[in-house]
């Protein structure tokens, strides 16, 4: 099903008005109206957000594209994790906000190929930290910690 064209026009806006973590505030803001807009469209809105997660390169626009997938997971929008091809291109990022943002989508989503990255975002967060507005160890070792709860939830059902 077509998505409103509203919502289409809005997702190639994706970045405007976010604000990034800053020394009075260590979290990113979201423009919750626009948000709010593309989540209600659903599993329709995915191609569109993954064509602007496929081609920017502004971090405020991944930001954003992330923040909504993390919200859509939460809503249980399916087909989030068939976006790792496209969601992988910044798992060498070395911004700990689009760290944080990967890793909540991964802690939700437990595609295996993640777990690898993940580990090296927390090894880079360990020995050359550089978010000066909070620790970005914290997400990605819980996602860590998620996956391997999984994994070991998984091996005692089995072994039962």
């Amino acid at each position: 099903m077509p998505i409103n064209p509203i919502t289409a026009y809005t997702i190639q806006y994706l970045g405007k008005n976010v604000q990034c973590a800053n020394k009075n505030r260590n979290y990113c803001c979201f423009d919750k109206s626009k948000t709010d807009l593309i989540i209600r469209e659903g599993k329709d809105a995915l191609p569109y957000i993954e064509q602007v997660l496929k081609t920017t390169n502004d971090t405020r626009a991944v930001l954003d594209g992330l923040y909504i997938l993390n919200r859509m997971l939460d809503n249980n929008v399916e087909g989030i994790d068939k976006m790792y091809p496209t969601l992988s291109r910044f798992n060498n990022t070395n911004s700990p906000d689009i760290q944080v943002m990967l890793a909540g989508i991964y802690r939700k989503t437990l595609v295996p190929d993640a777990f690898g990255p993940l580990n090296k975002m927390l090894l880079k967060q360990t020995f050359y930290p550089n978010s000066p507005y909070f620790d970005p160890t914290e997400e990605i070792g819980g996602a860590i910690l998620e996956y391997i709860k999984s994994y070991s939830a998984k091996q005692a059902y089995n072994e039962n």
